[in-house]
């Protein structure tokens, strides 16, 4: 069986394939989901041994949140259900239209949530990988500054094990998601803990050194938060958008290694006052990463499935963004009594 609906022409788009295998009691369940979302394209296999068969689904990202929707319905109440989410890098004869009809506006993310909780939830895992990345990139971010080397600060930048953590957090409020929020917490923290640490220790045994580098660090301003809210907002866009590529970009534009090793270096050498100002710096990168990737998933649409989640996700919505807000207020007060 096999019905193809017929949709606004966009060479440009990125088409998805949305698989789901399930009993052949949900066959019907299956085509009315996909007559009534018009997918570009659906068909399906013959039943496997255990009986289960496989429908594949040929989506447009604007459409695919709904269609999985639906989908998880049989998952609900089919426990060998499964479904699976794959990209597709070209398709002939190209998706298109005659009459052009609307295009669903509910979700502007060309990703769905499912894929961006499966690429976002890793960073809030504390692993065995991710703290060895983290000391590795204080290591790093430290030797550049000490040898006022660009090149290697970039190399500690681009590493950005801390990125993770905070976009992790910014997905899990918007979720309504709890265990993950929690996570992303204890893995923020234990990062930067080790690797001030660690900094911390390189100060404590290397003698102090003043270069441009170290002192850039300490150059807290109204645009550096300017930068860091743009760049948490490019960030969660590259996500939602599935141009991964972009956030290369960003991690060198809002680092948050970088001033979290001159803190530590600051403080092993005794410059409180450096330190206060690196500290300051670090925490502006992180509120702004959190209120600005926390707005921008609210923005693209991102929000949970059942009423039960979207009732919880709205309240810790409300308790996130006053929370960075007010930090951020706070900060720029900072920076005020600081400067002037």
């Amino acid at each position: 069986m096999r019905h193809v609906s017929h949709q606004r022409k966009d060479p440009r788009v990125a088409l998805k394939i949305i698989e789901i295998v399930a009993p052949a009691s949900e066959k019907a369940a299956i085509a009315r989901i996909a007559d009534s979302h018009e997918v570009v394209d659906w068909w399906r296999t013959s039943s496997f041994e255990d009986e289960r068969f496989s429908t594949e689904l040929v989506v447009r990202p604007e459409g695919q949140q709904e269609v999985l929707d639906d989908l998880q319905q049989i998952l609900d109440r089919c426990e060998n259900a499964r479904i699976i989410i794959r990209g597709v890098q070209a398709t002939l004869p190209a998706a298109g239209d005659e009459e052009g009809e609307a295009e669903s506006s509910r979700s502007t993310a060309a990703r769905s949530r499912e894929e961006l909780y499966a690429e976002v939830a890793g960073g809030g895992a504390i692993t065995s990988t991710y703290l060895l990345l983290c000391g590795l990139s204080a290591v790093v971010a430290a030797m550049g500054m000490l040898e006022d080397s660009v090149a290697v600060v970039i190399g500690a930048m681009v590493i950005a094990p801390l990125l993770g953590p905070n976009l992790a957090l910014a997905l899990g409020t918007t979720l309504g998601d709890p265990d993950l929020s929690r996570r992303a917490v204890a893995a923020s923290f234990v990062g930067l803990g080790l690797s001030v640490g660690l900094a911390l220790m390189m100060g404590l045994v290397l003698d102090p050194v003043s270069n441009s580098q170290l002192l850039d660090r300490t150059d807290v301003s109204y645009p550096a938060m300017i930068l860091a809210l743009a760049s948490g907002a490019a960030a969660v866009l590259s996500l939602t958008s599935g141009a991964a590529a972009g956030l290369v970009g960003v991690m060198v534009a809002v680092a948050l290694m970088p001033p979290a090793a001159a803190l530590g270096l600051f403080v092993g050498w005794g410059q409180w006052d450096n330190a206060i100002s690196a500290g300051l710096m670090l925490a502006i990168n992180i509120a702004a990463i959190n209120l600005s990737a926390k707005l921008v998933f609210v923005l693209k649409g991102i929000s949970p499935r059942h009423w039960p989640e979207k009732t919880r996700a709205r309240r810790s919505m409300r308790w996130s963004f006053a929370f960075w807000g007010i930090s951020l207020l706070i900060l720029a007060g900072l920076i005020w009594l600081a400067k002037y």
